[in-house]
C-alpha cells in the first residue's frame, strides 16, 4: 500500500466500558465522576463540564510492557526514556501465510532489525473482542526471542492475544526480551496497513510510577 509521506496509521484498539482484553482479568469500568448535569451547579449559567472516571487493570487494550512487568529490578513505565517509545525506526513482518501458531526465527532472518521496533502481523486482530481471540492464538517462540535479542531489536509488537504461548505457565519471550530491556507491545491492530519498512513507530504510555504495563495509543508514520 502506497501512502503519502507523513500518513498516520492507528495501531491501537479502542478501550470501552466492559471490554475484556485478557481473559481472567476484569473489564474496565468507564463512567462519569461528575456528569454534565451535575456540574451545572458549580459554574455560571450555560457552563458545564464532564469529568470521567476509569477503573481498569494495566493490561487493557493495546498496551506496552516495560521490564518491571516481568522483573522486579527492571525499569518501570515512568522511567522509560521517550526515545524508547517514540519515533522509532520500524519494520513490519507479515506472518499471516504461516502454517500453525508458532512464529520461528526464520521469519526474521536476513533482515536489519538493529535498533528497530519489530512489528509482527499474525492476523489475529480480526478476532478482537470475540471468544476466539482468547484461544489458540499465534505467538513467538523462545528461539525467536533469542534471535531478536541478538539482532538488536529495541521493541517487539504483535497483533495477537499474547506474544508468548499461554498453553502453560512459561513465558520465555517476555522473560528474554524484558530482561534485555526490549519493550513489548501486545494487542495491536491494523498492522496490514503498514509498509514492510521505512516508517516510524510510536507507543507512548502515561508516565505512571511503579507500573510495568500501561495502555498506549500506538501508531505508525509512513
Amino acid at each position: 500500500m502506497t501512502q503519502p509521506t507523513g500518513f498516520l496509521i492507528d495501531l491501537s484498539h479502542t478501550i470501552e466500558d466492559g471490554l475484556i482484553t485478557y481473559k481472567g482479568l476484569p473489564a474496565p469500568i468507564v463512567c462519569d465522576f461528575l456528569s454534565r448535569e451535575a456540574s451545572r451547579g458549580h459554574y455560571s449559567e450555560g457552563t458545564e463540564f464532564n469529568i470521567a472516571k476509569i477503573e481498569m487493570v494495566a493490561n487493557t487494550g493495546t498496551y506496552l510492557d516495560a521490564p518491571f512487568h516481568r522483573w522486579a529490578d527492571g525499569i518501570d513505565i515512568a522511567d522509560l526514556p521517550i526515545t524508547a517509545v517514540a519515533d522509532l525506526p520500524a519494520i513490519h513482518i507479515d506472518t499471516t501465510s504461516r502454517i500453525g501458531r508458532s512464529i520461528g526465527p526464520e521469519w526474521f532472518e536476513d533482515l536489519d532489525l538493529a535498533g528497530k521496533a519489530v512489528l509482527v502481523q499474525t492476523g489475529w486482530a480480526q478476532h478482537w473482542n470475540t471468544e476466539q481471540y482468547y484461544e489458540e492464538h499465534p505467538y513467538l517462540t523462545e528461539e525467536t526471542a533469542v534471535f531478536l535479542k541478538q539482532a538488536g531489536a529495541r521493541l517487539v509488537g504483535i497483533d495477537s492475544y499474547n506474544i508468548d504461548c499461554t498453553d502453560d505457565g512459561n513465558r520465555p519471550v517476555h522473560s528474554i526480551l524484558l530482561r534485555h530491556n526490549i519493550l513489548i507491545v501486545e494487542h495491536m491492530t491494523n498492522l496490514g496497513q503498514l509498509p514492510a519498512a521505512d516508517f516510524r513507530f510510536f507507543a507512548v504510555p502515561v508516565k505512571v510510577k511503579g507500573m510495568g504495563t500501561f495502555p498506549v495509543r500506538a501508531f505508525g508514520i509512513v
